[in-house]
């Protein structure tokens, strides 16, 4: 493949089950500079070649000369067969049909990607996340970086730096058990199960139908208060669910304890990954529903608090070494992807 640092443009993709967002990136050293980007609705279109013609026909004078594409799922001969779109992500047929080389890459190995080239002192890319007792700790460069992103589904990642250059990976970690660790959840949990032909996964909660899945369970088991605005909640498409529920968090208490739980349970999920990857370099919450909800998770310290307590003192050791940052910028996976380009 060409090497990712020649000065010329790279189209990149982030297909994801709401939105995809295109773009085209130029190098600047060890970043890449945005030269156009563009969003459109994922259920709209009727593939991803149509969005891609659009968006390089609008300045025909500014061509890719290669393509690295991400979506969810496993990457099988160069294809993603999507789960959350009505088509899927053929690299083969886009290289034919736009005659540059194409790669495509799983979403959360553009993601891990991005996050190895966020810079960690500047506010608009990261909010680091004050542990219980104050601190701060400072990521190991050379250590292990964890990706955690919950949006129309529950992504993991992670990324380790070698001599030989940066590796990403991806990981199905979103489909780990969905934790339990109050009457709540364990309630929640046993909701969730029913006629499920195994054990519900933590995405069934931690993801925005999962927020959506946790405020009717609420409602309809009669655990929380709910206002008549609250309510009506119900009576919406599933897809602007979450963000009503997020909107209302304040004012109404069944919204506002499945945004706790929300919170809450996302915290264990990357408490139980970390255990797992001991990302020393850093744990990396990202997606669009945290960088959106940020004051749930910073109220009170509430996302650290669960982070923090685990059944043994070593494992409280390990969360409270553990550098945890939020993710604010919106282009990490068009970055990433980029960068993912020339990741082996």
């Amino acid at each position: 493949m060409p090497d990712a640092t020649v000065n010329t443009p790279i189209l990149v993709a982030d297909v994801g089950g709401t939105n995809l967002n295109l773009a085209l990136l130029l190098p600047e050293g060890r970043r890449f500079q945005v030269l156009r980007k563009a969003r459109f609705r994922t259920q709209e279109e009727r593939s991803l070649i149509e969005p891609i013609r659009r968006f390089l026909a609008e300045d025909p004078f500014l061509r890719p000369d290669r393509a690295c594409l991400s979506g969810a799922g496993p990457v099988v001969d160069g294809r993603i067969h999507l789960t959350n779109a009505p088509w899927d992500i053929d690299g083969p047929a886009l290289e034919r049909a736009l005659g540059i080389p194409v790669r495509v890459v799983n979403d959360f190995i553009a993601l891990s990607a991005g996050t190895l080239q966020l810079d960690l002192a500047d506010p608009a890319q990261v909010t680091p996340l004050p542990h219980g007792d104050g601190s701060v700790p400072q990521p190991d460069p050379g250590g292990p970086i964890l990706v955690i992103g919950a949006g129309t589904g529950l992504g993991v990642g992670f990324a380790v730096r070698t001599p030989a250059g940066a590796h990403a990976f991806p990981s199905e970690g979103g489909h780990i058990g969905l934790p339990v660790f109050d009457e709540d959840t364990l309630a929640l949990w046993r909701h969730l199960a029913e006629g499920l032909p195994g054990p519900p996964g933590a995405e069934m909660a931690v993801s925005g139908p999962g927020l959506a899945r946790i405020f009717r369970f609420l409602v309809d088991t009669r655990r929380t208060a709910c206002t008549p605005e609250g309510a009506a909640i119900l009576d919406l498409p599933e897809s602007v669910q979450p963000a009503a529920i997020s909107a209302l968090a304040g004012s109404d208490p069944a919204c506002g304890r499945a945004m706790a739980i929300f919170v809450d349970l996302y915290a264990r999920v990357c408490a139980d990954l970390g255990a797992a990857f001991l990302p020393s370099g850093g744990l990396f919450l990202a997606g669009g529903i945290v960088a959106k909800n940020a004051e749930h998770f910073l109220k009170e310290r509430r996302f650290m608090a669960r982070f923090e307590r685990n059944y043994r003192d070593h494992l409280d050791r390990l969360a409270r070494a553990t550098p945890v940052f939020l993710a604010r910028d919106y282009d990490l996976s068009l970055h990433g992807a980029a960068r993912a380009w020339s990741m082996s």
